[in-house]
């Protein structure tokens, strides 16, 4: 009877993990991803930035760090796209998430020519027609210009369209970069319905499923922690130029009432990893499998992913606020 029930249990488990092993995903020795995995030491480290920006206020947080972060060599910014109470559906978070982009670089007076482009305007339904949106196709001829010992760092803030829509294009891309992505719960959390990762479970799939060198940074109870208040926002990042400025304004208008609250600025540790990555630890673990349930299953015999498994906090912030300090005084 255990047998029966043992094999009911396992057979429920596959019928609901649907992994996409129909797709032709390149071959990649274990040892060529693990080197890949390894964080990077050259600096610059050349990198994307893929971000639905106006989902809240976390991600302007990310786009600022990473710009005026001398360690990085940031080549695009991406809009990726996002549905929740600040827009009517995929392709408007993404049309707002591009005009954030914008505004932000206006700020930072940065062209955005041929530098912030447009993402995909639909979640991944179909993976033999993957939307050609110019964020992917910039992602790709990106991709393809680097190697496996220069790859490309595609760090990642918000549903993983964009990202899984160029590999779907190219699976060759696989080889010369780098996924670097804010997205999901902690692999022992009793589900995945975070809000990055179950906007597109299709998309999740592909960055699980595919092989390519996989950073996570999972939301719940990993990133929870990295939290600010209004009046270190006050202290260290009001009066540092307009874009100091915006980043408070935005912070403190997130909130009515202010009294004894903090505010996760998720997004900023995608950036950090890249940086600096002893500020967030990591393991390697193996790749889970994506079920249709937004829950993960485990199988050993799968390749190899990075996982962080903790954020300190303070050096992030730290580090943050000179460079701001320091970008306004020049």
């Amino acid at each position: 009877m255990k047998k029966i029930v043992y094999a009911t249990f396992l057979f429920t488990i596959m019928l609901n993990a649907t992994p996409l092993f129909g797709q032709n995903y390149p071959p990649m020795s274990e040892a060529q991803r693990i080197e890949m995995l390894k964080p990077p030491k050259s600096r610059p480290v050349r990198m994307v930035l893929d971000t639905d920006t106006y989902n809240e206020i976390d991600d302007q947080f990310a786009v600022v760090y990473a710009l005026i972060s001398p360690e990085l060599d940031v080549q695009a910014v991406y809009a990726a796209p996002f549905k929740n109470n600040r827009s009517n559906g995929p392709g408007d978070g993404m049309e707002k998430s591009y005009e954030e982009i914008l505004r932000i670089l206006s700020r930072l007076d940065k062209s955005p020519d041929g530098f912030a482009l447009k993402g995909s305007t639909h979640y991944l339904t179909d993976t033999k027609k993957p939307e050609r949106s110019p964020a992917a196709m910039d992602l790709v001829e990106k991709a393809r210009k680097s190697s496996p010992k220069d790859p490309l760092y595609v760090v990642a803030v918000g549903a993983i369209t964009n990202v899984g829509n160029a590999i779907l294009i190219d699976p060759s891309i696989i080889n010369n970069i780098v996924v670097v992505w804010l997205g999901g719960n902690g692999h022992h959390w009793p589900h995945q319905r975070e809000f990055n990762f179950r906007q597109d479970l299709n998309a999740s799939r592909v960055i699980f499923d595919s092989g390519v060198p996989f950073v996570q940074l999972p939301c719940t109870p990993i990133v929870t922690h990295f939290t600010t208040t209004v009046p270190e926002m006050e202290r260290y990042v009001g009066g540092r130029g307009a874009i100091g400025d915006y980043l408070l304004e935005i912070f403190k208008d997130y909130r009515k009432d202010h009294f004894a609250w903090s505010k996760v600025l998720w997004d900023m540790t995608a950036v950090a990893w890249v940086i600096n990555d002893r500020w967030l630890p990591s393991n390697l673990v193996h790749s889970p499998i994506v079920t249709d349930n937004y829950t993960l299953s485990v199988d050993q015999s799968r390749h190899f992913i990075r996982v962080v498994y903790f954020v300190q906090r303070d050096p992030i912030f730290r580090d943050f606020f000179t460079k701001l300090d320091k970008r306004a005084k020049q």
